[in-house]
């Protein structure tokens, strides 16, 4: 039953990203490696597809010919063995060198294809069973099919680990974050395949030396299924995963954008100047804007234009003495002395915050410099506004009392 689910599961998902990446196929018609993974998701998906117990006895019978499925699967899996092994030389390798390695690969596999296909009319499999799984241990009980089995196995074998080999060096070289995951992935897949070859090899030698490799049938087919599924999605994951990484860019700019709004919409009723665009209500704040990195960069320099424009209203000793009625520390530079700061302009009423601007030529209270990086000024800010909130919702009395004492 498990083996089912895993095997319907590797045949949608070959089959899907196949479909996935067909798009970019036709609009680039002489990209080699692009090729060559599209082959691989095609057999991957096949090569499950024909084997399930629901198709492989239908498809016998349309062909006339019993378990021509077994070798329609490990046809595909070899065609999907070579593909994968052009893909990474393409990707690793300068494209002339590329091309004679690829084709070396090609011819290789080809000729390996080749005589396991005629192989096969001959040697079997010789047992027929409701299953896949039950026909391949009927058949290696005899001599023939058991060394073409081998000679199966030892090709595969010989792809994965070229696959491992290749994926490794090509880790080191990718620079980009989702391209290694992906590697790493196909890594653990092809490693997890040479198990699953090993295992179906213990299997053939033991109807040799007389031992029963039937409880082994389990771990071949599950290191088979998984790897090949982890294969897949490592082969998908650098065009996929950057998604990802926008996605969290996404959130992370509105959850700022939104975590900033307070300190910044005290400021513009301070200085409705500072605003690019006039605000939206506070219901419609809650629904995401179209691009929330463009309007949290709008925010950040709106929220230090306002914070500019209040300094002049506001002395180092008025400060301190605020700072000292709260029992505050008295660090206008830290992200409590900002919003402390924000706090004791604003609790004064207008006509004195633009007296008290027009009769200072600079704000004599020391201010930090901007960071060069946005996001650490994104996070300065939200710890800004954070006590912003604090002060007003714990003791807007205080803070009152302590300016207009």
């Amino acid at each position: 039953m498990i083996y089912t689910i895993l095997a319907w599961v590797c045949a949608f998902v070959g089959l899907a990203a196949f479909a996935y990446r067909l798009p970019d196929l036709l609009r680039r018609r002489h990209d080699v490696a692009l090729w060559a993974l599209c082959t691989y998701f095609l057999c991957s998906g096949i090569s499950f597809l024909v084997d399930l117990d629901l198709l492989r006895l239908h498809i016998s019978a349309f062909f006339g010919l019993p378990n021509i499925t077994s070798l329609i699967t490990q046809a595909a899996v070899v065609v999907l063995t070579a593909a994968q092994q052009v893909v990474l030389v393409y990707w690793s390798s300068p494209p002339a060198e590329a091309r004679r390695m690829a084709r070396r690969r090609v011819l290789g596999f080809g000729g390996a294809l080749a005589v396991l296909v005629v192989s096969s009319f001959y040697v079997g499999p010789v047992a027929h069973s409701e299953t896949a799984t039950s026909t391949i241990l009927l058949s290696i009980q005899h001599g023939g099919y058991a060394v073409y089995m081998s000679f199966y196995l030892l090709i595969c074998a010989v792809g994965q680990f070229e696959t491992v080999r290749l994926s490794l060096r090509f880790t080191t070289m990718a620079n980009r974050q989702w391209l290694k995951v992906g590697m790493r992935t196909v890594t653990v897949g092809a490693s997890l395949i040479l198990v699953y070859c090993v295992t179906r090899g213990v299997q053939i030698a033991g109807t040799r030396l007389d031992f029963d490799g039937s409880p082994l049938d389990p771990i071949q087919w599950t290191a088979g299924s998984v790897g090949a599924l982890l294969q897949i999605a490592g082969w998908t994951i650098p065009s996929w995963g950057i998604r990802i990484t926008r996605a969290r860019g996404w959130i992370r700019s509105y959850r700022s954008w939104r975590r900033l709004r307070p300190l910044w919409w005290a400021l513009y009723q301070a200085s409705p100047d500072i605003a690019l665009d006039p605000p939206r209500s506070w219901l419609r704040d809650l629904v995401p804007p179209r691009d929330p990195h463009y309007r949290l960069y709008r925010r950040v320099i709106e929220i230090r234009d306002g914070q500019l424009i209040l300094r002049t209203s506001l002395s180092l000793e008025d400060f301190s003495r605020v700072a000292r009625s709260l029992d505050l520390p008295e660090d206008p530079t830290s992200p409590l002395g900002e919003a402390l700061q924000v706090r004791a302009v604003l609790s004064r009423p207008a006509e004195e915050r633009s007296e008290r601007a027009d009769r200072a030529d600079a704000s004599e209270i020391p201010a930090r410099p901007p960071y060069e990086d946005f996001r650490d000024e994104v996070e300065w800010l939200s710890q800004v506004a954070s006590s912003f909130n604090r002060l007003g919702q714990g003791r807007p009395g205080p803070v009152d009392a302590g300016l207009l004492s």
